[in-house]
């Protein structure tokens, strides 16, 4: 990768911007795809800023009068005066690259070259106590937008334990930076190394014939602008083939619960589970249900007859309009990873992981977490 010219560099970060594939970018650039895979490895996915030379930077053209004014003879002063320059800033050009008799123009603009490029520490690699904080809760598969929060309205007094989510990430991606273990990547969310243009997005969206559908443009307006708790939103996050979990998400709180699907995702097996688990919850959170157009719905008449919670269905292929239950599915893909049995996973162990969910901090809640907001719908509900 080294050897490859600028113009190939370019255009590799171009195409890289534009969601191409590693495969594709190498085919574009006819060259094999492990040495792509190994450059952006290195670099995290994360292109260098291109290098500026500051104003107040000595110019090539100055340090060859420099070099010049000194073969002459000259003072600082006077070849200060030929080129702009306070004498100062001759005197210290001059010291720091071998003196009046052995400085060369092309050897000081090659070492200012290599100073300019020594980066800053980051933050995360000179703070101990807040690189052990931030570690920890990668460990406990938080987001570096999470921490990020949780820190500022944690340490609002101390700027010292403050750092921005952007960091996070360039410390994890960018080996050079090595404030943070490359292995903590295994616990964001996508379990990725590498920072991904937001071109590189693929979704897809399966429907069922469902008979007797109620469509969302139904649902009553206290679900939609989420003013009522009791109003959730459901979907099939599946593992290896035939397994799957059903999961469900209410509206208002972004409370989690998962449903362990032993008997496998047919209509039959998805109602009894969803009936168990909906069965236990308070009748102030039995509202309504917000469902794709999937087949495991076939049997949604009987399912809202037997519990009085009336299923409500998405138009085709947008997925958006259960857009909580939607996002809460990627977090969940951190502990039940594609192509995984999910029937290796008992509903205790599902608790467990629902519980972790629920006790992390969300923007859209204020970065409250979904247990503190359904404990607010509970202490302000009468208890009959």
């Amino acid at each position: 990768m080294r050897q490859w010219p600028e113009w190939r560099r370019e255009r590799m970060w171009e195409l890289w911007g534009q969601g191409h594939s590693i495969h594709a970018i190498a085919r574009e650039l006819g060259v094999f795809r492990p040495s792509v895979t190994r450059y952006l490895n290195s670099t995290g996915g994360v292109r260098r800023r291109p290098r500026r030379r500051s104003m107040r930077a000595l110019s090539v053209a100055e340090r060859e009068e420099i070099s010049r004014g000194l073969a002459r003879g000259e003072s600082f002063r006077a070849i200060a005066r030929q080129i702009g320059r306070p004498h100062t800033t001759v005197s210290r050009e001059v010291g720091r690259n071998g003196g009046r008799r052995r400085y060369r123009a092309q050897r000081a603009e090659a070492a200012a070259g290599r100073r300019a490029r020594c980066p800053k520490p980051s933050k995360l690699a000179v703070n101990a106590p807040l690189r052990a904080v931030v570690s920890e809760k990668l460990g406990r598969k938080w987001s570096p937008e999470q921490i990020a929060a949780w820190l500022r309205r944690t340490y609002s007094d101390d700027p010292g334990m403050r750092v921005s989510h952007e960091t996070i990430y360039l410390s994890l991606f960018v080996q050079s930076r090595g404030a943070l273990r490359r292995e903590l990547c295994d616990h964001l969310r996508s379990g990725r190394r590498l920072r991904r243009p937001p071109a590189q997005r693929a979704k897809h969206q399966g429907q069922g014939q469902i008979p007797d559908k109620v469509m969302i443009s139904e649902r009553p307006a206290e679900a939609s602008d989420r003013a009522v708790p009791g109003h959730w939103e459901g979907d099939l996050l599946l593992g290896r083939r035939p397994t799957g979990v059903a999961t469900l998400v209410e509206r208002q709180t972004r409370y989690l619960q998962l449903v362990a699907l032993p008997e496998g995702h047919a209509a039959a097996a998805v109602r009894d589970a969803l009936m168990h688990s909906i069965g236990q919850l308070p009748e102030q959170l039995r509202r309504s249900l917000t469902w794709d157009q999937g087949k495991e719905m076939l049997e949604h008449v009987r399912f809202t007859v037997d519990s009085g919670v009336q299923i409500y269905f998405c138009d085709p292929r947008s997925p958006w309009q259960r857009g909580s239950n939607e996002n809460t599915n990627g977090l969940l893909r951190q502990y039940l990873p594609k192509r995984t049995d999910l029937n290796r996973f008992n509903q205790r162990q599902l608790d467990a992981i629902a519980q972790e969910l629920n006790d992390r901090p969300r923007q859209t809640l204020g970065w409250a977490t979904p247990a503190e907001r359904l404990a607010e719908v509970f202490a302000q509900t009468p208890q009959s």
